[in-house]
């Protein structure tokens, strides 16, 4: 788990004030009629305009900037020509690289008209996000954070995603430790200043549950059902944490 220090903070503090920067303007973009290929395309050229680079683009092969996953979506969905229709559930995952350090953030949006099941599981998954993150601190067992996310999205009778999880970020998009979101209290490594994290609730309307389709990124749910996903990278502070990628 790696230990960074003050000036690295300062460094990740721009990468996320960035990619901040490019959540607000594409969620605007996010509509019925428009296409996962035109969104794709205005992220990675608004990233480019902040002096960044995207993360997700060729790492390990993936083709775009951003993840697009859909209603049974989880994650890893590849953008494509088909226009965004109305009353679906939009997740976007994305991240940048400015000078050599990485920046990672997920959001979920709900197209008009709303289903009040898919806002309740939105709402339930950023309340898990932000349970998590509100318990890290210098100190804390890392099993503490991942315990109250799975408390939030399981009292609301939701399936936590176990097969993928957060992870350290840094000058890699994906360092130790991963982060779970579900595990026990006083367990797994303990959390010291100058850590960052990718803390990120994939929460499903079922068990929890996922396949991936042949394309080899896909990720739904087994049954069929919604998924929603909210992720920030985070800092662990002397102080306790800051949120670096304060989008919602």
């Amino acid at each position: 788990m790696l230990v960074y220090d003050n000036s690295a903070l300062k460094a990740m503090r721009e990468a996320g004030l960035r990619l901040t920067e490019v959540i607000h303007a594409l969620r605007e973009r996010i509509q019925p009629g428009v296409t996962g290929l035109e969104l794709d395309q205005y992220a990675e050229q608004a990233i480019l305009r902040t002096g960044a680079e995207p993360s997700f683009k060729g790492y390990q092969g993936y083709p775009a900037t951003i993840c697009l996953s859909v209603d049974d979506v989880v994650i890893h969905g590849i953008p494509n020509k088909k226009p965004l229709l109305p009353g679906q559930l939009v997740s976007v995952d994305l991240g940048l690289v400015y000078k050599g350090w990485h920046s990672d953030a997920a959001f979920s949006v709900m197209l008009a008209p709303a289903e009040e099941s898919k806002l309740k599981l939105m709402d339930v998954t950023l309340q898990a996000l932000k349970a998590g993150v509100a318990k890290v601190a210098p100190g804390v067992r890392l099993g503490d954070v991942s315990s109250e996310i799975q408390r939030v999205a399981e009292s609301a009778g939701y399936g936590i995603v176990k097969d993928f999880t957060g992870h350290g970020i840094g000058r890699a998009l994906h360092e130790e430790p991963p982060v779970p979101n579900f595990g026990r209290r006083n367990s797994g490594p303990i959390l010291k200043p100058y850590q960052f994290l990718a803390i990120e609730p994939m929460v499903t309307a079922g068990s929890g549950c996922v396949v991936i389709d042949g394309d080899g990124w896909t990720v739904r749910t087994c049954e069929g059902v919604a998924a929603a996903h909210f992720e920030y990278t985070v800092a662990v502070t002397e102080e306790g944490v800051e949120v670096l990628t304060p989008h919602v």
